[in-house]
């Protein structure tokens, strides 16, 4: 906790200067004020210190060291603190306490507090907040809601690190959507459209042609792949490179979250790998509303971020982005290769890879892929898509609740569907949704033939319809496409049996057919695949139910067969 150096060189003044009067509403419970039984019992686990006006209590960038609780006098928090683009976001006052999910999960700051009043705070030791929240369910409960709304108001209202680009170029959109997959707060600054990217980039000496650009605290990374992102936010731990894990999950969807939860919690040496993020193909849903425990709904971002808060409290090392490529079996233990040509070595392996998105099969569609074609329906593609119009392809829950998610962003938003009927593959609450609203246009026994469009800008979808042969034109500036998936197992190696649609198989329906029946040998157990130790579950195993509670399940379920596993094997 200190004052810079020179504060007018680092813009102090100028920004406690802008800090309006009070505190920040408390928004949907994002900034709590503690009563005073709860600051007394912080006080007893840690220690009051004095703050003077210009003290810099956590910086953007840094790993937030400790919880602290405003006693008296008042701190905003800014972000791009420094910077010509510096502005205050929050204020907080007595009671209030500071920080974000990075106090538990030991990711950098997002942004930066600084005082405005001089005053007191109280501040404790992660471990010692951890230690209390343990003891204190209210209290954990309170903090922990109120660190996850934090996250969500940030990453509604675009605050945090700056991503600078063209929202038509592919690799400023594969960074936005790996920040947006991993829930990392940040402002998409269109060079297109927004005058301030013009301001920025003049600023940094540099022009359009740069892009795309991340700004970061004080740091600049020039057009940076998402492996730069990633390690610049803390998001790969892949542990000592000498050691052999007990047991490595491949995918974080619903089952490797689980996973991975279930095997750190019960002591075995774990690690996560995704090629993207956490979540899955259940991230991508905008409210999930069929999950046990959740009567109101949950977005599967949420459910996936509360997921790796609990993978991170139990210790399993989490790696993004970290791509499979090849299995291979190695001295009595798996050795799992990386696109990057890294490496590691395990006991066990639980794959989790669910499915790849399925493309669809019309000309010119990689012309418009990278920049107006969308196989996920989240905040992120809410925002570029507000005020156009929108054609959603897919007759499955996803394409219902994409379709129900984006008619509150859109101008107009039009359901192809191939079946007869709405709910013929889609839930019946939601398809009662869709039809009693009048902002979505439903094509049934429709199909996409051929998309139009000029310099990767599409301008429309051309539709026939099943039944009469007609066909139309939906104008359209994007295409979301939900038409189901393919199982991602490309990485494992052919002595994985899989069935005829290339899903892996599991229990005594695994053992190869052309290899001769060992009276000696022991059956594989139920979610091993023909692979000794070798375990499979969620949507990527032959006869799985597809749902995201029985993925749930399966991974839970897997780890007690890996248990298994290395006790015959010891």
């Amino acid at each position: 906790m200190s004052a810079p150096a020179g504060s007018d060189a680092y813009g102090v003044d100028e920004l406690l200067a802008e800090v309006p009067p009070g505190d920040t509403p408390d928004l949907h419970g994002a900034f709590p004020r503690l009563d005073d039984a709860q600051v007394r019992a912080l006080d007893a686990v840690g220690e009051r210190r004095p703050i003077a006006r210009g003290d810099v209590l956590i910086a953007e960038g840094d790993r937030e060291q400790a919880f602290y609780v405003v006693h008296s006098g008042r701190v905003a928090v800014a972000e791009a603190f420094g910077t010509p683009a510096q502005r205050v976001v929050r204020v907080h006052g007595a009671g209030r306490f500071l920080g974000e999910l990075g106090v538990l999960t030991q990711q950098p700051a997002f942004f930066t507090t600084v005082v405005v009043d001089p005053g007191e705070v109280v501040a404790v030791e992660v471990d010692r907040l951890r230690a209390l929240v343990a003891r204190d369910r209210a209290f954990g409960d309170l903090v922990l809601h109120a660190f996850l709304a934090r996250r969500a108001l940030a990453l509604g209202e675009g605050l945090g690190f700056r991503i600078v680009g063209s929202r038509h170029s592919a690799a400023s959109r594969q960074l936005r959507e790996f920040a947006a997959c991993n829930r990392l707060p940040h402002r998409f600054l269109d060079v297109e459209t927004d005058p301030t990217a013009e301001r920025l980039l003049r600023a940094l000496g540099l022009g359009p042609g740069d892009t795309p650009v991340v700004q970061y605290r004080d740091r600049l990374l020039r057009n940076p792949t998402t492996a730069e992102l990633a390690t610049e936010f803390g998001l790969r731990d892949l542990g000592k490179d000498d050691e052999v894990c007990d047991l490595v999950v491949v995918g974080a969807g619903p089952a490797g979250l689980a996973a991975a939860v279930y095997g750190a919690s019960e002591g075995l040496d774990t690690a996560l790998l995704d090629a993207v993020g956490a979540g899955g193909q259940a991230a991508r849903t905008s409210s999930i509303e069929n999950y046990l425990g959740f009567p109101a709904g949950i977005s599967g971002g949420e459910l996936a971020e509360r997921a790796v808060l609990q993978v991170d409290k139990f210790g399993a090392h989490r790696t993004v982005p970290a791509e499979v490529v090849g299995l291979e079996q190695r001295d009595g233990s798996y050795d799992l290769r990386f696109a990057d040509g890294g490496h590691l070595a395990t006991r066990c392996v639980i794959v989790a890879t669910g499915m790849r998105v399925r493309r669809l099969d019309v000309p010119r569609l990689e012309e418009f892929e990278d920049t107006c074609v969308y196989y996920a329906a989240t905040p992120l593609e809410a925002k570029q898509c507000v005020g156009d119009s929108v054609v959603v392809v897919g007759g499955g829950n996803s394409g219902g609740q994409a379709a129900v998610f984006l008619a509150d962003h859109a101008a107009e938003v039009r359901l192809v569907v191939r079946e007869p009927n709405l709910d013929e593959n889609m839930s019946r609450y939601l398809a009662d949704r869709i039809e009693k609203d009048p902002r979505i246009e439903v094509h049934l026994r429709s199909t996409v033939e051929e998309l139009q469009g000029d310099a990767g800008r599409l301008s429309g979808v051309v539709v026939r319809y099943l039944q009469s042969g007609e066909r139309t034109t939906l104008p359209t500036r994007d295409l979301m496409v939900f038409i189901g998936g393919e199982p991602s197992t490309t990485w494992l190696p052919a002595s994985v049996t899989r069935d005829e649609s290339g899903y892996v198989m599991t229990g005594p329906e695994a053992r190869r057919t052309e290899q001769p029946a060992d009276a000696g040998a022991q059956a594989p157990l139920t979610l091993e695949t023909s692979l000794p130790g070798v375990f499979a579950a969620g949507d990527v195993r032959s006869g799985s139910v597809k749902r995201v509670a029985s993925a749930v399940g399966e991974g839970a379920m897997a780890v007690r067969m890996v248990h298994q596993h290395l006790a015959t094997a010891r």
